[in-house]
């Protein structure tokens, strides 16, 4: 069920904001997830913007707008959402004074990305919490080492709760253990069976790196990436109507 703020169900524009990438595949997933907010909230206009590598601008996509709630599609707090999207409407709102821009969270961390990881582990056939399992937790990796201390809280939590044999971090760049790094080193333990769970919202680049590195190391099974899981349109509407909502008691402060 999608979280709601209190209150009337607001009508201020979303604009969320991806990464990009060259590959047609990460702007086709964008799209799926965002058709699920759609159909969700009929009511409700949702726009999509790219930081880089695909078309629009977040900038153009504000075009029209006179107020927009702004959310970054990332699963982590990093330079992109702490810089980036910061810059970007810093640039729109100085060349339209009157536009008002309300800005939201990341999706992740959040409780629901790890059922949506493990969505994605079912779907390939590794039931939660598999005795004797060993799970690599594999994110695309930050220069940022918040960024990444977070990707390994996750792990360490969701293998506390669950009773998989471990859960591991690994980052695809910038950052250590590599995934076939954590491959290796966990078979060199004994683990009898390996799975990664790809901390990644779509196909393209890492995705196709992390399942070629990992599968030629030794892993059993690599699960898709989160894509349009309903789980991350739940986040995105909880992330929104949050926003919205301060926006909201802002306006009558």
């Amino acid at each position: 069920m999608t979280w709601r703020s209190p209150g009337a169900a607001s009508v201020t524009p979303l604009i969320a904001v991806a990464h990009g990438s060259r590959d047609p595949r990460a702007a086709a997933t964008v799209e799926d997830l965002l058709d699920l907010v759609r159909i969700a909230r009929p009511e409700l206009l949702v726009r999509t913007a790219y930081l880089d590598h695909a078309a629009p601008t977040l900038p153009a996509a504000l075009s029209g707008l006179t107020e927009a709630v702004v959310l970054p599609l990332l699963l982590t707090e990093a330079y992109h959402s702490r810089v980036d999207i910061p810059g970007a409407l810093a640039e729109a709102t100085a060349r339209r004074p009157l536009l008002r821009v309300h800005a939201g969270a990341t999706l992740g961390p959040h409780p629901l990305l790890v059922t949506a990881l493990e969505r994605r582990l079912a779907e390939a056939g590794v039931e939660p919490g598999e005795m004797g399992t060993a799970v690599v937790l594999v994110s695309a990796g930050s220069s940022d080492p918040r960024a990444n201390a977070t990707v390994a809280q996750i792990a360490g939590d969701w293998s506390a709760r669950r009773g998989w044999r471990s859960v591991s971090a690994a980052y695809a760049s910038a950052a250590g253990p590599t995934p076939q790094e954590a491959v290796l080193r966990l078979r060199r333990s004994g683990a009898a069976r390996v799975v990664i769970a790809p901390y990644l919202l779509a196909p393209g680049h890492f995705a196709d790196k992390i399942r070629r590195e990992t599968l030629a190391a030794g892993a059993d099974v690599v699960a898709d990436v989160l894509g349009a899981a309903p789980e991350l349109a739940t986040v995105l509407l909880e992330r929104y109507d949050r926003a919205a909502h301060r926006r909201r008691v802002l306006a009558t402060a």
